[in-house]
């Protein structure tokens, strides 16, 4: 099957199979594991930042840097459309108390920052204490204009608010800009890295930040359950895929703009700019309800829509004859309809 639905879906390689085997492992939470301390070393390094932790998921990454910015009843603000807001199940509300103020983000991913300003509340005890300002690089799909993390640094500087940014794909921002990814990261007081999407590890992100920071997120990471025992078999993978699945990502890229390109070219589709590894695409009459099952039933699996779109995200599991195979039955399927 040539599965679109995410780059989540992707199956360690025989050679990252091979390291997680050979991993040397310890009690990470007696002891440290010396393969997970080596995995925050690299990413830390690589990012800029000065410590890092390793988290089962970039959902709790992302929850550890909430909590660890804010305490109870204050406030972030953050794209009504982001993955932390959206798609991690109200954790900052429901474990951390904090309130998130949603502004619908532009075209480009990024959210206006006047009006970003505009909602940063005054000191009064009627309102939320505004703390934080959480951004996702790259955001469906899209990579966060250049110099845009600037502005947005220097608007936090004068209200004196943390600055957070989802990175779960920020190798792929990285790679589609060609700006060197510490340099992405750099304006942040924390970043989110998640290892099992386009880089192609089972499981696990990692969160960067100060030293201080991290280890008062280390203290939530325990109390949610997140501290794990010989995880240097994960953090192998983790290794693995940083030193051998970055550079690769440009043909994710590649097969997503083919991919594109090739169904703008079917009547009644319309196929947004490909930027990174995300295709998105909008009928212009209503989709047939049976499109799944028909390319299903030609070995191509999709997702659901996003926003009115269809999702399909190329990855590291689908090479050049699986992007043929996907597009010649994508042409079968809808030139039925």
């Amino acid at each position: 099957m040539i599965d679109l639905r995410s780059d989540t879906v992707t199956r360690p390689t025989p050679a990252m199979r091979d390291a997680m085997h050979a991993a040397e492992v310890g009690d990470d939470i007696f002891d440290g594991d010396p393969t997970v301390i080596q995995l925050e070393e690299t990413v830390a390094a690589r990012l800029g930042k000065e410590a890092a932790l390793f988290t089962p998921s970039s959902t709790q990454s992302n929850l550890l840097a909430l909590l660890t910015h804010c305490q109870r009843g204050d406030e972030m603000i953050v794209g009504q459309e982001a993955h932390t807001y959206l798609y991690e199940a109200g954790g900052g509300a429901c474990l951390g108390g904090i309130q998130p103020q949603p502004i619908p983000q532009e075209e480009d991913g990024t959210l206006d920052l006047a009006r970003v300003e505009e909602l940063i509340k005054p000191d009064d005890f009627h309102f939320a204490k505004t703390r934080l300002l959480c951004l996702e690089n790259t955001t469906w799909g899209k990579v966060l204009p250049t110099n845009y993390s600037t502005a947005a640094r220097q608007l936090v500087n004068r209200h004196g608010l943390g600055l957070h940014l989802d990175g779960a794909r920020l190798f792929n921002a990285s790679i589609a800009s060609g700006i060197p990814i510490d340099r992405l990261a750099d304006s942040y007081d924390s970043v989110s890295i998640c290892l099992s999407k386009g880089l192609g590890a089972p499981v696990g992100s990692v969160l960067v930040s100060s030293q201080s920071f991290i280890a008062e997120a280390r203290r939530w990471r325990k109390m949610l359950g997140g501290g794990m025992r010989q995880s240097g078999i994960l953090a192998a993978a983790g290794l693995h895929a940083l030193e051998h699945h970055v550079e690769r990502l440009h043909k994710d890229h590649r097969r997503a703009a083919q991919l594109g390109e090739a169904l703008s070219g079917i009547s009644g589709i319309v196929v947004e700019p490909v930027q990174t590894n995300m295709v998105f695409v909008r009928f212009q009459s209503p989709a047939q309800s049976d499109l799944a099952e028909r390319l299903k039933e030609k070995g191509i699996l999709i997702g659901g829509y996003v926003f009115g779109a269809l999702r399909l995200v190329t990855h590291i599991d689908i090479d050049d004859k699986g992007l043929e195979k996907a597009i010649t039955a994508f042409g079968e399927v809808l030139g039925r309809y």
